[in-house]
């Protein structure tokens, strides 16, 4: 049997990436390489979209980035999380536990 691998929707790769850089801070191809490893390569994040949702979090003031290098010393961008993104990955991480219990309530409804 095959790898199973998920497009990751937008609200919910936000929420991977801020919990990935509350972490540590991190260049873009980390924050992918880390959400796979974890979701066991449940999750598979294409280049595609997570460079806008950085971008996108980087405008709401959720991260901020700076450059850097990475370990193959080419330079990149490295992205942390704000403590407004701190702030606001509490609030998501209560709202996603929230919509899980909801839905599994609906699922083992008889």
């Amino acid at each position: 049997m095959g790898k199973s691998t998920t497009e990751v929707l937008q609200g919910t790769l936000d929420l991977m990436i801020l919990k990935a850089l509350s972490l540590q801070p991190m260049h873009g191809w980390a924050i992918a390489q880390r959400i796979e490893q974890v979701s066991a390569e449940h999750f598979s994040v294409n280049q595609g979209s997570l460079y806008p949702a950085l971008h996108r979090l980087e405008r709401k003031g959720w991260i901020d980035s700076e450059p850097g290098v990475a370990e193959n010393n080419r330079t990149v961008k490295v992205y942390r999380l704000t403590r407004l993104g701190r702030n606001m990955l509490a609030e998501e991480q209560d709202s996603w536990r929230r919509n899980v219990a909801a839905v599994a309530r609906v699922l083992e409804a008889e």
